[in-house]
C-alpha cells in the first residue's frame, strides 16, 4: 500500500474525518475524495504527501483552516477545495499556497466543479466562507496563471487602476467580490480573456469603450447585478456556440444593441435595464440569417411599439421573456413557428386581440404568462388539447370572456392556473379533479423547472404569483407551488365538489364572483391548502366542520357572503382576524356572537331558523302591539263614553287643585323655598357661633316641617287656611279689577289674591258638574256615546 499512487473514493458515503493512516502514503500522486460527508479539520500531516500533484477534497463538510504544511507540496498542480466550510482569511491561504508550489501553479480555479485531464493546474475553493482583502501583491509570483475562479466568497479586491497583472488569464471568475465602484481598468491588459464573471461586484461606473474591443474574443460575459451604465453598440460574435451574455440588472440605456452576423450566443439577457425604442432593429436585423440563441431575455425595460413578426429567424429559442415593457399591438403569428419554445412570458404589456391560433404548434411549451395585458376573446380550447405539457398558465388581468373551457382539464401536469380579473362567466368546470399534479401534492425540491440547452447553461423558470394578498416571485421553489385563481370574474353557480379532490393545492381564490350554494362539505380534505379566499360571493349555509382539520391554512377570507351559524373550532379558524368573517351572520370566536345574544347554543338554533326562513323577532313585533293595546285600553273608553270623559277630567282637575292648594299653603308659611331648591343642608362647623347655630336650626326645622306637610297631604287643620283666602283678599280682588293699579299691593298679596280667585272659580265649576251628574241620574238616560 505504501507504493499506492492513485486513490479515488469520490461520491461515496464516507462519514468521518480524514483518517491519519492516509497521510502515510508518501508515494501518492492523486488523491480524490469529493462528494462525501467528510468532516473535521484538515490535519497538518497532509504535508507528508510530498509526491502529490492533484488534490480534490471538494463538496465535503471539512471546515477550519488550511494547515501551513500544505506549502510543502511542491509538486502540487491542481487543488479543489470547493463547496467546503473554510473560514480562513484569503491572504493567509494565498500565503500558504505561494510556497514552493507557486512556480508550478498555472491556474486558480475556485468555482469549476470537474477536473479534466491535461488541463492546466487548478485550485478549487469556491462557495466557502472565505473573507478578507486580496491585493495585487498576492499575484506577483503567479506569472503562469490561466484560470482563476473565486466566486461565492466575501472577498475584496484592491488593485491600483494602473496595475498590469503579471499573467494573461483565460477564465476569470470574481462573482460576488467587492471590486467597485470603479470599473476594473486592468482588464484592458488581458488579451486572451474568454470567460469573465464580475457579477454582483458593486460596480457603479460607465463601461469604457475599449471593453467592447475585447468582447470579440469572449466566450461568456457576466456583468449582471451591478450599476453599470452606458450604451452597448453590438453583441460580440463569440468563438463558441455555447456562449452566454448576461448584462441584466444594470443601468444600461439607449437602443438595443445590434447582433453581429453569425452570432452564436446561447443566452442573451438584457433584462432589468433602461433600454428604449423599438424591438425591430434588434430582432429582424439579419434578414437572411438564423439566430441560434436559446434564451432571450429583454424583460423590464422601456421598449415600446409592436412586437415584430419575424420570429421565424429565431428557431432555436427555448425561453422568450419580453415582460414588463410597453409593447402594443397583437401577438405576432410567427411566434407559432418557434417549435422549440418552452417558456413564453409577455406579462405586463399593452397587447390586445386574441391569442393567435399558431401558438398551438408550440407543443413543447411548459409555461405561458400573458397576464396584465388587454387580450380579449375566449380562452382557446386548444390550450388543453395541444399544449399538454403545460405546467404554468397565467392569463390574469385581461379581457377574456366566455366560459372556462372544460378542455383545460386535460392538462394533467398543470400546477398553476391563474385566470383572475377577466370577464369570464358561467360555472366552474366540474372536471378539475383531472389536474393530477394538484391532486398529488408537492413535488420534489430537486425537480426544479429549468430549461437546459445542449451543453449550455440552464435557466430557471420564474413567475410572480398572487397569493395571500401579496405578490411573490418564485424561481427555485416554483415547482412546489400549486395554485388556482378564478377571482374577479362573473362566475356563477355552486362550487363543484370536485375541487376538493385537489389535495395538493396550496392556494384557492374564488373571490369576487357570483357563486351561490354551500361551501363543499369535504373541503377539509384539502390538507395542503394554505390560502383560501371565497369572499364577496353569495355563498350560504354554515361553514363546514371539516375546515377545522385544515392545519396548514394561514390565510382565510370568507367575508361578505350569506354564511350563518357558528364558526367551527380549531386553532387556525379562531386565529384569524374578525374581518375574515365580516358581512355574514356568523358567531363564535373570533367574533363576539350572533345578534348580541352571547349564547352559542341559542344562536345555533336561531341560525337554523334563519336558514329555513322562519325566524320571527317577537321583541320588535311586541312594540306596536303594546302601543295599540295601551292606547285603546286607556283612551278608548274616554272617546266612546261622555260620562267617563267627565269623570276623567274631574279627576285630573281635582289632582291639579290639590297641587295648587299644597303650593299655596307652603308659600303662605314661607316653606316653598325648601321645595323649590331641595338643597341638602351642609353640616354645621365645630366652631359655629350662636347665630349660626340658630340659623341652621331654623332651616332644618323648615325642611322637616315641609316634608311633614307633604307626607300628610295637607291635613284638615291646614286645609282651613285655603278657604279663608277668598274672604281675606276679597276686597283686594275687587279693587284690582276696578282700578287695575298694582302700585299699592305687594307681590305676596297679589299672588294670594290670584290664588283666591282661582279657588272660587274652581269651586263653582265643581258644583255645576255635580248638579249635572245628579240630573242625568234622576232622568235615567244612558250616557251619550
Amino acid at each position: 500500500m505504501t507504493s499506492l499512487t492513485h486513490l479515488d473514493l469520490s461520491s461515496n458515503y464516507l462519514n468521518s474525518s480524514i483518517p491519519d493512516w492516509l497521510y502515510s502514503f508518501s508515494s501518492l500522486q492523486v488523491l480524490r475524495l469529493p462528494s462525501n460527508q467528510l468532516h473535521g479539520d484538515i490535519s497538518s500531516a497532509i504535508g507528508n504527501l510530498t509526491s502529490l500533484n492533484e488534490l480534490d477534497l471538494s463538496r465535503n463538510e471539512l471546515q477550519g483552516k488550511l494547515p501551513r504544511t500544505m506549502g510543502k507540496l511542491c509538486k502540487l498542480r491542481s487543488i479543489n477545495l470547493s463547496g467546503m466550510r473554510l473560514n480562513q482569511d484569503i491572504s493567509r491561504i494565498l500565503e500558504i499556497l505561494s510556497g514552493c508550489s507557486s512556480s508550478r501553479l498555472e491556474s486558480w480555479t475556485w468555482l469549476v466543479v470537474n477536473f479534466l485531464v491535461n488541463c492546466p493546474i487548478k485550485v478549487y475553493i469556491f462557495n466557502n466562507l472565505l473573507e478578507g482583502v486580496v491585493s495585487e501583491k498576492h499575484f506577483a509570483n503567479h506569472t503562469k496563471l490561466k484560470y482563476f475562479y473565486g466566486s461565492g466568497n466575501s472577498l475584496v479586491l484592491r488593485a491600483n487602476p494602473n496595475w498590469v497583472p503579471p499573467f494573461q488569464i483565460l477564465d476569470l471568475d470574481l462573482g460576488s467580490w467587492q471590486i467597485g465602484p470603479s470599473f476594473p481598468l486592468w482588464l484592458r491588459s488581458q488579451k486572451h480573456l474568454e470567460y469573465l464573471d464580475i457579477s454582483n461586484s458593486r460596480i457603479s461606473d460607465v463601461i469604457p469603450r475599449w471593453f467592447w474591443g475585447l468582447s470579440t474574443q469572449f466566450r461568456d460575459i457576466n456583468l449582471s447585478r451591478n450599476q453599470i451604465s452606458g450604451q452597448i453598440p453590438y453583441l460580440p460574435k463569440g468563438p463558441n456556440i455555447f456562449t452566454f451574455f448576461d448584462l441584466s440588472f444594470n443601468n444600461f440605456s439607449g437602443p438595443l444593441p445590434q447582433i453581429s452576423m453569425g452570432s452564436n450566443q446561447y443566452m442573451i439577457d438584457l433584462s432589468n435595464n433602461y433600454f428604449s425604442g423599438s424591438l425591430f432593429h434588434f430582432l429582424c436585423y439579419q434578414l437572411n440569417g438564423t439566430i441560434t440563441t436559446g434564451f432571450l431575455g429583454i424583460a423590464n425595460n422601456l421598449l415600446s411599439g409592436e412586437i415584430p413578426d419575424c420570429w421565424i429567424k429565431w428557431q432555436s429559442l427555448q425561453v422568450l421573456r419580453l415582460d414588463g415593457n410597453r409593447f402594443t399591438g397583437k401577438i405576432p403569428s410567427s411566434m407559432g413557428t418557434l417549435s422549440e419554445l418552452q417558456s413564453l412570458n409577455l406579462h405586463n404589456n399593452k397587447l390586445h386581440g386574441e391569442i393567435p391560433l399558431s401558438l398551438k404548434n408550440c407543443t413543447n411549451l411548459v409555461a405561458i404568462n400573458l397576464g396584465k395585458n388587454e387580450l380579449d376573446g375566449n380562452i382557446p380550447r386548444w390550450l388543453g388539447q395541444d399544449l399538454t405539457n403545460l405546467i404554468i398558465l397565467i392569463l390574469r388581468s385581461n379581457k377574456f370572456g366566455g366560459n372556462i373551457p372544460d378542455h383545460l382539464c386535460a392538462l394533467s401536469s398543470l400546477q398553476i392556473l391563474d385566470l383572475a380579473e377577466n370577464n369570464l362567466f358561467g360555472s366552474m368546470p366540474r372536471c378539475m379533479s383531472n389536474f393530477s399534479a394538484m391532486v398529488r401534492g408537492n413535488g420534489s425540491r430537486d425537480n426544479i423547472i429549468e430549461y437546459r440547452g445542449l451543453n449550455g447553461p440552464s435557466t430557471l423558470e420564474s413567475a410572480s404569483i398572487a397569493t395571500k394578498d401579496q405578490l411573490l416571485v418564485y424561481d427555485k421553489t416554483l415547482n412546489l407551488v400549486r395554485l388556482v385563481d378564478f377571482s374577479c370574474n362573473n362566475l356563477s353557480g355552486e362550487i363543484p365538489k370536485e375541487v376538493t379532490s385537489l389535495q395538493g393545492l396550496q392556494t384557492l381564490n374564488l373571490s369576487r364572483n357570483h357563486l351561490t350554494g354551500k361551501i363543499p362539505e369535504s373541503i377539509g380534505s384539502m390538507k395542503s391548502l394554505e390560502s383560501l379566499d371565497l369572499s364577496q360571493n353569495q355563498l350560504s349555509s354554515s361553514i363546514p366542520e371539516s375546515m377545522s382539520s385544515m392545519t396548514f391554512l394561514s390565510h382565510l377570507n370568507l367575508s361578505f357572503n350569506n354564511l350563518t351559524g357558528i364558526i367551527p373550532k380549531s386553532s387556525q379558524l379562531q386565529g384569524f382576524n374578525e374581518s375574515c368573517y365580516a358581512g355574514n351572520h356568523l358567531c363564535g370566536s373570533p367574533l363576539k356572537g350572533c345578534r348580541g345574544s352571547g349564547k352559542e347554543p341559542d344562536v345555533r338554533n336561531e341560525a337554523k331558523e334563519i336558514s329555513k326562513g322562519q325566524e320571527i323577532n317577537w321583541f320588535y313585533i311586541s312594540i306596536p302591539l303594546g302601543f295599540v293595546t295601551g292606547f285603546w285600553c286607556v283612551l278608548g273608553p274616554l272617546m266612546i263614553s261622555k260620562r267617563w270623559r267627565i269623570l276623567y277630567f274631574r279627576f285630573l282637575g281635582a289632582m291639579w287643585w290639590k297641587v295648587v292648594k299644597m303650593k299655596t299653603y307652603l308659600q303662605a308659611y314661607d316653606l316653598w323655598e325648601v321645595v323649590n331648591t331641595d338643597i341638602k343642608l351642609a353640616p354645621l362647623k365645630d366652631n359655629a357661633t350662636v347665630a349660626q347655630i340658630k340659623h341652621y336650626s331654623d332651616k332644618q326645622a323648615k325642611r322637616y316641617k315641609t316634608m311633614s306637610c307633604i307626607q300628610n297631604d295637607v291635613s284638615d287643620g291646614h286645609k282651613k287656611v285655603i278657604p279663608t283666602l277668598s274672604k281675606r283678599y276679597e276686597s283686594k280682588i275687587s279693587s284690582l279689577e276696578d282700578s287695575r293699579d298694582l302700585s299699592d299691593i305687594s307681590l305676596p298679596e297679589l299672588i294670594y289674591a290670584l290664588y283666591a280667585k282661582e279657588q272660587r272659580r274652581a269651586s263653582k265649576r265643581e258644583e255645576h258638574e255635580e248638579e249635572a251628574l245628579q240630573a242625568l241620574s234622576i232622568e235615567g238616560e244612558p250616557p251619550e256615546t
